[in-house]
């Protein structure tokens, strides 16, 4: 009784300190971080937007933000809120891409700032992203409500932790094996898919994605801890499957939001310093000078609904969709950066990643503008207690929702099996998944769960959306006898053909 009640002290304790707290900070190259006294390392590993001390970004304010109406229903009588025009051009797309928004360190970066034409077949409203009179972006949706203050409190208080993750190496080793990834022995192959797409899953929110003669990496994170420091914070159960060192040559980063599980500054410096220039990031609207902190150049910042590319491949689509969550790296800066998802679009591979999430109408959306989908890469994980973590964590079940909403031909499950970031038990997502796909009338190979490391190639005819696609395991036996088999019935339909 005297240990609960201590224990409950010191997380109240931790919880006020932080909200109220004011670090000093040193800026996103500086090594300084502000103090965390010993009540922070006792409640760190449960905060929702992983706080603590961080290199602070100056927020820029940036003209031309749209809003849309929370509700449909309330089109007509909105549709000019703010004096913005609601209506998404119908004959070009043109991206707000002022000097304001520009990497003004990278002529490469400027030089490649163009518009150009999307398919867009429907010519139907979209949600645009939305500002409060404070300045800071909203959700605009009503399945949206911010976490408030008592909510944080009794989660932390009172609701009991079942993730129950093991502290022996050879138990995890045998529930979450983590593979070496095929291109660490032969990263001449990466990029090599034909018109297929390949996907590798390095850990939580990572996916290495191979498509259209780009190599692509989503949210990137290869520290120890999702934290602004490596001494405490949440904690890394499964390693990296690789490190910086061994990833092969990359085309593009794509980063969903700021929170420090999804954007690490280590990571970040570490991929700058081996690929400079020549990587192109794909960062949210109020990250470009976080990111500039940080020594990058080449980086395209988007709002909703805009697009760009990666010089030299102009053929390949990057928009940043609409997801509902929020942002947060300091005990100031909520919100001042935007959250969304990314729709990669290609000639021959259509890519979506949701980020972090909950659920809302933007997924419909986005499938009826951009749909179908060769491959999604949706969260599972990080779902308990429902009544708090809904609004900004898709559960396995909404999951299998956004994948019928976003009209993927196969989703890869992510956000998982990596951080004890909440309470269900570090194996259940896979499972509830599994139960979700059959309520549903799915297949498990509809939407498959992939070990640390291992990688699964996806080949569609484009006249058969049910094609399977073929599974390897990691090994270069495997890859070379997978695209041995892909380029002798590439040779057959030729041969068929003539």
């Amino acid at each position: 009784m005297v240990v609960a009640v201590r224990r409950r002290r010191a997380l109240l304790s931790g919880w006020l300190a932080l909200l109220f707290q004011q670090p000093r900070y040193g800026g996103c190259g500086s090594a300084k971080t502000g103090s965390i006294g010993w009540w922070n390392r006792r409640i760190w590993s449960r905060c929702p937007w992983h706080q603590g001390a961080a290199m602070a970004g100056k927020h820029k304010e940036t003209s031309g933000e749209s809003s849309f109406p929370k509700n449909r229903g309330e089109e007509d009588n909105k549709e000019h809120q703010a004096g913005t025009d609601m209506h998404y051009p119908k004959e070009t797309v043109r991206k707000r891409q002022n000097s304001s928004r520009s990497s003004r360190g990278s002529d490469s970066s400027r030089a490649s700032r163009r518009s150009f034409r999307l398919d867009y077949r429907l010519e139907e409203d979209v949600t645009k992203s939305m500002r409060g009179k404070d300045g800071k972006f909203v959700n605009p949706w009503p399945t949206w409500k911010a976490p408030a203050l008592k909510n944080i409190l009794k989660w932390a208080l009172t609701e009991k932790n079942n993730s129950n993750v093991p502290s022996s190496k050879e138990e995890l080793d045998k529930e979450l094996p983590v593979l070496e990834p095929y291109f660490v022995q032969q990263p001449e192959l990466a990029g090599r898919t034909d018109s297929g797409i390949r996907v590798t899953w390095l850990g939580h929110a990572t996916v290495l994605v191979e498509m259209d003669e780009l190599v692509l990496i989503t949210d990137p994170v290869f520290s120890h801890r999702a934290s602004p420091v490596s001494f405490m914070g949440p904690k890394r159960y499964r390693a990296p499957p690789c490190t910086i060192e061994q990833l092969p040559k990359l085309d593009a980063v794509l980063i969903s939001h700021n929170h420090y599980d999804h954007l690490d500054y280590n990571t970040v410096v570490g991929l700058n310093q081996r690929f400079g220039g020549e990587l192109r990031w794909f960062v949210p609207l109020g990250l470009l000078d976080w990111m500039q902190r940080c020594g990058c150049e080449n980086v395209i910042e988007l709002d909703w609904w805009e697009e760009n590319c990666v010089p030299g491949h102009d053929e390949v689509t990057f928009v940043f969709t609409p997801a509902q969550h929020w942002c947060k790296r300091t005990a100031t800066d909520d919100n001042k950066a935007l959250w969304g998802s990314w729709s990669v679009l290609g000639p021959c591979n259509r890519f979506f990643f949701s980020g972090d999430t909950g659920y809302c109408a933007a997924f419909e959306q986005i499938g009826k503008r951009f749909g179908p989908f060769d491959l999604a890469a949706i969260p599972i994980g990080a779902y308990e207690p429902r009544w708090f973590m809904k609004y900004q964590h898709v559960d396995p079940e909404e999951a299998v929702r956004i994948h019928i909403d976003v009209q993927a031909k196969k989703s890869v499950a992510i956000h998982w099996g990596t951080f004890a970031l909440a309470n269900e038990y570090y194996l259940d997502p896979p499972v509830k998944l599994e139960e979700a796909l059959v309520r549903y009338g799915l297949q498990s190979e509809d939407f498959f769960v992939l070990k640390h490391g291992e990688s699964k190639d996806l080949h569609f005819d484009e006249e058969c959306f049910e094609n399977k696609p073929t599974t390897f395991m990691s090994t270069p036996m495997d890859v070379d006898k997978m695209i041995c088999e892909v380029q002798e019935e590439e040779n057959k339909k030729c041969v068929l053909n003539d």
